[in-house]
């Protein structure tokens, strides 16, 4: 099952722990600049990597804005994976962005 955050609370909860985040987007938009801490995992080639992932595990799932995030929650979700979708993407982070 997926649910969604707002930018707000994930900005505030990102700086209390350190949060297990997966940027979906494409490998060239990760390098231009991503949420610090993110793991880069492409919705593209997402179903080739869920090998990677943990069904044990909650994952904070963020793109540019939050539409690729939601889709690769749902089919994260249906995999049986537990996953939030980080409303407002790497758009919408009020901290510095790593490079």
């Amino acid at each position: 099952m997926s649910s969604s955050i707002g930018m707000a609370d994930f900005y505030r909860l990102s700086e209390e722990k350190d949060l297990p985040i997966i940027d979906v987007r494409e490998a060239y938009e990760y390098q231009m600049g991503h949420v610090p801490h993110a793991k880069n995992l492409p919705l593209s080639s997402l179903g080739a990597s869920t090998s990677d992932l943990d069904k044990e595990k909650e994952y904070y799932l963020i793109c540019q804005s939050g539409a690729r995030s939601e889709n690769a929650c749902g089919y994260l979700s249906s995999q049986g994976f537990h996953v939030i979708n980080v409303l407002g993407g790497t758009a919408a982070w009020p901290g510095e962005i790593q490079r």
